[in-house]
């Protein structure tokens, strides 16, 4: 990799570091950030692959309560660098994808600790905000605040720095001395990803009103000749259409159904 590549590849993964704390812009997020290191080094189309990959997976990963989710950040920044080596070693595209996935979850854990360390010490941050508070010294709140999501940036960053300077060569050989057995059952669990991701989606909002929205969207993503702009106006038209029927039942009068399309528009 270039001078410039690294240094990219660096200020994405510190974004993505502030960002699992923030969540204001997504950096995080894997289709964003594995999307951002595959544009600034050149391999925009994987990268775009990957994070759609680690996407699906991710989607039942969220914070409840005390209980951490694994970190997405690190998983998504160390697994594209990884793919980023493989791909300048002249590894075929899927078998890279494939083992960068497999290196994902682990990394995942890892990270998790990483920013439970980083939590635990912004604990020590926060007290002396609170006796900056006191004597209104608000440059001192400011820099407290500063250095706390740094430290969230610096958990991802060092990592990636660590991969981005490790030889390429070294790289190459360990994801080229994965068993072949190891490698098809790992393009198998590539392929069932997506599946499992809208998988953990229909388990969380599935109910007795929505299973038939669920049948009906799988029934029309079969139709060949109908795009998928197609299925999402569809889809909208009859949400619009349930919720202006299900505000008039609930009001147990009758109702202009085009006027309560309205309203809910409107709102």
């Amino acid at each position: 990799m270039s001078l410039v590549t690294c240094l990219l590849i660096l200020i994405v993964a510190f974004l993505a570091g502030v960002e699992g704390i923030l969540d204001e812009f997504q950096f995080h997020q894997p289709l964003v950030a594995c999307t951002l290191v595959g544009l600034v080094s050149g391999y925009l189309t994987e990268g775009v692959l990957l994070g759609g990959y680690l996407q699906m997976m991710a989607l039942g990963w969220a914070n409840v309560g005390a209980a951490v989710a694994p970190d997405v950040a690190l998983a998504s920044i160390a697994s594209s660098i990884l793919m980023v080596h493989g791909l300048q070693g002249n590894l075929p595209v899927d078998f890279v994808i494939s083992v960068s996935i497999a290196i994902a979850i682990p990394l995942s854990v890892i990270g998790l600790f990483l920013t439970k360390f980083c939590r635990t010490k912004a604990i020590q941050l926060v007290q002396k905000m609170d006796q900056a508070a006191l004597q209104a010294d608000f440059k001192v709140m400011e820099r407290q605040q500063l250095l706390g999501i740094s430290m969230q940036g610096m958990r991802v960053m060092l990592p990636a720095l660590l991969l981005v300077l490790l030889p390429n060569d070294w790289i190459i050989s360990l994801i080229g001395s994965c068993p072949v057995v190891v490698l098809r059952g790992l393009s198998v669990a590539k392929g069932l990803i997506p599946a499992l991701g809208f998988a953990i989606v229909i388990n969380v909002l599935a109910s007795k009103e929505t299973w038939v929205f669920f049948a009906l969207g799988f029934i029309l993503a079969g139709i060949s000749s109908l795009s998928l702009i197609g299925v999402c106006i569809i889809g909208a038209a009859m949400m619009l259409i349930y919720m202006a029927l299900k505000k008039g039942t609930d009001q147990g009068t009758s109702f202009d159904i085009d006027a309560s399309i309205s309203d809910l528009l409107d709102r």
